[in-house]
């Protein structure tokens, strides 16, 4: 009876084994230089990689893109996904993507990697080379260039995964999530010159769902920035510095635009940075709002406006003129903020006479400036402080 029994678990376990080994046996993977790819850096690869991308999509069943060790010469490359059948795309990367050094060859593309209307599409590892500080160059001397390229651009899609990527030197933002739902951005890293203009790290626009976790960014513009339309947004354990900080907004461009609502920023450090945690709208009519934001345990380390609402945004006072902002800012929370300010202001709520801020909620703040009590100014805020609250608060 032993041996029967025996016999009965090694059957089937032969059974899962077998049954195992084909399923993986069954998973598809494209290698881009078997279908032509070269790593050297300098011969154009596009066609391997839309071939490789097409090939995926074409299946019904879960695909691998796999790029190997080297570096892959990439033009303006477009992933849609509208005919694609496949439900799971993942690109596995080893190798580093380069743009061409020439910025003139992507700068009006608009994206030099877009993807468009895809559903679970998942990036590892890998870098993403912009070569953007040509175009960076061009745009300080004045001269007439392009606008430049976002790097890594996601439309209308679903389901996204983008786990220990780096990008380096964008020619304009290195990532953007605009239109997407459901997506995890895990261990990315953003590198780009601190004086490198509208170089953001991550921007999201009109998505829900997103989370951006244990990520290192280092940049010209904002680290992580949150357009309209955003919503259930969670971001912890970012490094910030260089950069602008973390940033809602600029909003209320539009008169008609969507509101922001729903977001957690927890467990930041800002180093250096211009701002730290910052709400912007300008100055412009708009039935826009923020409402439902949390920013807890963030470490400044002189930042030159740590905490800051600026409702009365208007470079060079152009097409803003004598307005006031029409964005509803309501239930922001800061919580456990301590540091250092560049600044004497360390705690700036400068709000929009037509619609003050209501519901700020101030507890555990310790802010200093050259080792003595930093200040705090409002402007139409009102709401609460609880707690330890340095500097004085002023709601």
């Amino acid at each position: 009876l032993e041996l029967k029994i025996m016999a009965g678990i090694l059957a089937l376990l032969f059974t899962f084994i077998f049954f195992c080994s084909s399923s993986l046996a069954a998973t598809i993977t494209y290698n881009v230089v078997t279908m032509g790819a070269k790593p050297d850096g300098k011969t154009d690869s596009t066609k391997s990689f839309l071939t490789a991308w097409a090939s995926a999509c074409a299946l019904a069943k879960p695909a691998t893109i796999y790029v190997p060790p080297g570096r892959y010469l990439l033009r303006a490359a477009y992933f849609g996904g509208k005919n694609c059948k496949n439900p799971a795309i993942t690109l596995r990367l080893d190798g580093t993507l380069v743009a061409p050094s020439d910025y003139h060859v992507i700068g009006n593309a608009g994206s030099w990697l877009k993807f468009e209307s895809v559903s679970g599409v998942s990036i590892y590892g890998g870098t993403l080379d912009g070569q953007g500080s040509g175009l960076w160059a061009c745009k300080a001397s004045g001269r007439n260039c392009p606008s430049g390229a976002t790097t890594l651009a996601f439309y209308s899609s679903n389901n996204i995964v983008i786990n220990g990527l780096t990008s380096l030197n964008s020619q304009m933002f290195h990532i953007v999530m605009d239109g997407c739902h459901n997506a995890k951005l895990q261990a990315v890293k953003v590198s780009a010159s601190g004086g490198s203009p509208n170089t953001d790290g991550i921007h999201l626009q009109s998505s829900s769902g997103v989370t951006i976790l244990n990520s290192h960014i280092r940049t010209g513009d904002d680290c992580i920035s949150i357009g309209p339309g955003n919503s259930n947004l969670w971001i912890e354990n970012i490094s910030c510095g260089p950069g602008h900080g973390i940033s809602i907004g600029s909003l209320g461009w539009d008169l008609q635009e969507p509101g922001v609502q729903n977001v957690t920023v927890k467990d930041v450090t800002f180093t250096g940075t211009q701002n730290g945690v910052r709400i912007k709208t300008w100055s412009r009519a708009s039935n826009g709002f923020v409402k439902g934001v949390l920013f807890q345990h963030i470490v400044m380390v002189n930042v030159d406006n740590p905490v800051i609402i600026d409702q009365n945004y208007c470079p060079d006072h152009h097409n803003c003129p004598n307005q006031a902002s029409g964005v509803k800012i309501s239930d922001v929370s800061y919580h456990n903020i301590h540091g250092t300010s560049g600044t004497q202001v360390a705690v700036k709520f400068h709000c929009s006479k037509e619609h003050p801020c209501s519901g700020i909620s101030l507890e555990d703040m310790n802010l200093t400036y050259k080792d003595q009590t930093a200040k705090a100014s409002c402007l139409n805020a009102d709401g609460t402080a609880l707690g330890s609250v340095q500097p004085t608060s002023c709601l």
